[in-house]
């Protein structure tokens, strides 16, 4: 599949301050891309070289081809939904999406027809004439992505996009994202601190300290660096634990009286069941998470990012 984003080597300081340190990655074509790291990791320096907004001190970046030097080109091909909303809060959805459009070269129909196809990818049409500022937090970050959308990019960057959403909202806004990247086979590059958007991503990067500290398919990372944990709950649980013990299964006992232990590997909960099955009244596997993987490559804690 082809790259779409090529970075080499980036490398961007502020005085002594190292903030990207000589990085290297990719992102496919079509693909929805994470890219997370801590708060002063160096993400947002990223962008910005990638978003054109920001010049490199060394290294070397393509954007579907073009180097950074085509400034103009590459920003062509972006649309950027921001963590805050550029939108006037007076103005209606549609006068918002056509100001936006009339900075591109469409005009009359042209114009009319790349508004009503950006509101209705987003999922904005229901409510185009109404204000702005009058809107739902959903509403509102729906209409954001029409306004990325309107002039057609090839790649859609997105901020922290459901920051502040309650859940529902937030699965609706996921929605239209996710159909999108399906649909329309559009590229996007989403910055995230809640790691179940980031699980539901083509691919990972992790930057850390101004260096690449892990990068993968989510399945990857989290078999690399997450493990599954056996949970169970015993008729008996001080029993059960001598039992562990005496088994040399490493596990702890909680308050609550259930007992956890960690796993290689799921299968690995499938013995200690059949050995345990007399004393036990109920267990669960847990999963590894994106959380486990961002807190072991990284020793911080994602919530730091928000």
């Amino acid at each position: 599949m082809k790259h779409i984003i090529d970075v080499t080597n980036l490398k961007k300081n502020y005085g002594e301050i190292e903030a990207v340190r000589g990085i290297d990655f990719h992102v496919r074509q079509g693909e929805l891309f994470a890219f997370l790291g801590p708060n002063g990791a160096g993400k947002s320096t990223t962008i910005d070289i990638l978003c054109t907004l920001l010049k490199p001190d060394a290294g070397e970046v393509s954007v579907d081809g073009h180097p950074l030097t085509e400034g103009q080109t590459i920003r062509e091909l972006l649309g950027i939904v921001f963590q805050d909303s550029l939108l006037d809060r007076l103005l209606t959805v549609r006068k918002n999406l056509s100001t936006r459009a009339k900075l591109y070269p469409k005009s009359g129909i042209r114009l009319k027809e790349a508004v009503r196809a950006a509101a209705q990818a987003a999922g904005a049409w229901d409510f185009i004439d109404r204000p702005y500022g009058k809107l739902s937090g959903g509403q509102k970050r729906r209409a954001d992505i029409a306004r990325a959308l309107v002039h057609t990019p090839k790649i859609l960057f997105l901020d922290e996009p459901t920051t502040g959403l309650d859940p529902q909202t937030k699965q609706n806004v996921w929605q239209t994202i996710l159909g999108l990247q399906r649909r329309e086979g559009m590229t996007v590059f989403l910055t995230t601190h809640y790691m179940e958007e980031a699980a539901a991503s083509d691919y990972i990067t992790i930057i850390d300290d101004g260096l690449i500290a892990a990068q993968g398919t989510p399945l990857f990372l989290k078999e690399r660096y997450s493990s599954d944990t056996l949970r169970l709950k015993a008729t008996d649980p001080q029993k059960l634990e001598q039992f562990l013990t005496e088994k040399q299964i490493p596990h702890t006992l909680n308050e609550s009286n259930l007992i956890t232990i960690p796993l290689g590997s799921t299968k690995d909960a499938i013995p200690i069941l059949r050995v345990a099955d007399p004393l036990l009244e109920s267990f669960e596997v847990l999963h590894g998470t994106m959380e486990d993987v961002f807190l072991a490559v990284t020793g911080k804690e994602i919530r730091e990012d928000a």
